[in-house]
């Protein structure tokens, strides 16, 4: 076989041969050399990446039927030049965009053409600007309309462009955070008619029917009275480090940024995330990406539908049509997607086998992280996710994935409902040895269902979770996992520290959980560790030699087949000491928690 490791780097050519002295410049063209080798495979085929950003202009693709999957045995590898060795360089393939020909007004603030594009999130200097926003809500007495909102304030009518803005509705559900476009801003003198882009508007207001009969009163809920935040327009560019896109000139678009203290027009970098996709996979096989970042990528998914009707999870509506559901006469109904979406992922891979994704960095990305859906033997081990709009890892319908030792923190900046690690309807995976911190909702999400079995989630450290949202946890469970306890799903050996809103539980079976092991895992500082009254109501679940530092309501009588014993529940005041002191808690806080 010919040589049998080829390099990149951005002072190469793609006409060149790849070797060291002559890299090829993009990743594409040593994709285009991999191809012609594939088939004869005796050996691991290399690929080297050395250290700067490889701006793509079209997604890096892996695709079966293309000759991209490794043969013989062996292994198509991908990596940064120096892997595993203290000589790593960083090698970052990103979506994204630069943006040059700024200009500095009277107040301070930057613009710059951008032509069609409509970035929803920005990069400065490798650092994230947010979009312009009012934290305040709209001025004045507001009144929801048919078609949107009225306020006795002529205030927003002097904003311009209008249609850019976005309306944000956290806890719309508790769970959930809605996003909707604006269409239109009229009135006259002593008034403003806000009319909402439409059908989101009106969808918007079907998935969000609902009752709370335990909030008191008649249970009435909206969630949609009145937005709390109002995004995207150049009237709200108060802060440094935030941008606006203002969208008045048909393709002609403005890009406007207020600097932070020391950035300086033609010494700052900005970038604008532009492919909604940089890697993706389709059926292959036998390959590895490790050492690498992934960055600056889009989704356009809300400006084209006119909003994000988040459900739970990754799941939204889209179109289709609505479920009601039950959850008991004494708690109310609430709706649900009859065919959910779910938010994609800037770095995906659909029914891929035997593959590796490790050491890698997922970073500055508009959707999700990292998709896997279908595939069997997939290892998700020792990454970082950080700065992210949806969810870290997100793993639906497959069999035998690994998700160990990766850390993901600052997820769902934008998607405020994603979970950090999320598992639906997978079998046989392992969730182990992750750090999460800092994230908007559920830390980490198994959904059960037909085809969930056999999932383990071992030794995780979940931290300040629920930043943003309720009525979630630290690790949360869902459906049956399985038909017995012998298939079904393990949570043992996971700490949990500082579920942060309020109406919270630490470890949360809900919704239908059945088959469930949950045993030896530490919980502090949640409003509570468990929950045992839920509907539809728990069945076969048990919660063993656990450690808290709170008795969960219903203790003495939980459900008929739940099992709670063994259980030690340690002073709130002094439970870190206390943990420490016990030697079965020690060992389970010391194992806990990433490995690398």
């Amino acid at each position: 076989m010919p040589e049998n490791r080829f390099h990149v780097s951005p002072d190469g050519q793609d006409d060149w041969s790849g070797t060291l002295d002559r890299p090829f410049a993009t990743p594409h063209a040593a994709q285009r050399a991999v191809r012609a080798l594939t088939t004869e495979m005796t050996d691991d085929i290399i690929v080297t990446l050395r250290a700067g950003v490889y701006h793509l202009e079209e997604p890096l693709t892996f695709d079966h039927a293309q000759a991209d999957s490794g043969a013989n045995g062996f292994r198509v590898i991908y990596q940064a030049h120096g892997y595993g060795t203290a000589e790593r360089e960083e090698a970052v393939l990103s979506g994204g965009r630069e943006i040059t020909g700024w200009s500095a007004g009277a107040d301070g603030a930057w613009t710059a053409p951008i032509g069609e594009l409509e970035p929803r999130r920005l990069s400065v200097d490798g650092r994230p600007a947010c979009r312009a926003a009012r934290t305040t809500g709209l001025p004045g007495s507001v009144t929801k309309t048919a078609t949107g909102y009225v306020t006795d304030s002529v205030e927003p009518r002097s904003w311009p462009d209008p249609a850019g803005l976005e309306f944000v509705y956290p806890g719309v559900y508790p769970w959930s955070e809605a996003r909707l476009a604006v269409a239109a801003i009229s009135g006259d003198g002593s008034s403003t008619t806000i009319t909402m882009a439409q059908p989101a508007f009106d969808n918007a207001k079907s998935l969000y029917d609902s009752k709370w009969y335990g909030a008191g009163g008649d249970g009435t809920w909206d969630g949609l009275a009145a937005p709390s935040v109002l995004e995207n327009n150049v009237a709200f560019l108060d802060e440094p480090g935030t941008f606006a896109v203002d969208r008045s000139e048909p393709g002609g678009h403005v890009l406007h940024y207020r600097p932070r203290p020391g950035e300086e027009i033609g010494r700052t970098t900005t970038i604008v995330p532009v492919l909604e996709t940089v890697v993706s996979g389709q059926g292959v096989h036998d390959i590895v990406l490790r050492g690498l970042t992934f960055a600056e990528a889009n989704w356009s998914g809300p400006t084209r539908t006119g909003g994000y009707l988040h459900y739970h999870g990754n799941a939204r509506h889209e179109q289709g049509e609505f479920q009601k559901i039950d959850i008991g006469a004494d708690m109310g109904y609430v709706h649900v997607p009859a065919a959910p979406t779910q938010l994609p992922a800037n770095v995906a891979f659909d029914s891929a086998s035997r593959i590796v994704l490790e050491g890698n960095h997922f970073t500055r990305l508009g959707a999700g992280g990292l998709a896997l859906e279908g595939g069997a033997v997939v290892e998700v081990r020792g990454n970082v996710f950080d700065e992210i709009s949806g969810s870290g890892i997100a793993i639906q319908g497959a069999t035998r994935v690994t998700v160990e030792d990766n850390l993901v923190h600052h997820i769902g900046t934008e998607y405020r409902g994603s979970p950090a690690i999320l598992v639906v309807e997978s079998e046989e995976t392992t969730v182990a040895h992750n750090e999460i911190h800092d994230v908007p909702h559920n830390g980490i999400v198994i959904t059960g269902g037909e085809r969930a079995t056999g999932t383990q989630v071992v030794a995780n450290l979940v931290e300040r979770s629920m930043g943003v949202l309720m009525d979630g946890g630290g690790i949360y469970l869902s459906a049956p996992q399985g038909s017995s306890f012998a298939g079904g799903a393990v949570v043992r050996g996971n700490v949990i520290r500082d579920v942060l809103t309020s109406y919270n539980f630490g470890l949360y079976t809900d919704y239908g959980a059945a088959w469930i092991t949950v045993i030896g895992n530490v919980v502090c500082r949640a409003d509570t560790p468990i929950v045992l009254q839920v509907g539809p109501p728990l069945e076969n679940v048990a919660f063993i030699g656990n450690f808290w530092d709170v008795r969960p309501d219903g203790y003495d009588d939980p459900p008929k087949t739940v099992t709670v014993a063994g259980n030690t529940v340690l002073p709130r005041e002094t439970f870190d000491e206390a943990i420490k002191a016990a030697p079965a808690a020690a060992d389970i806080l010391a194992r806990a928690g990433r490995r690398v």
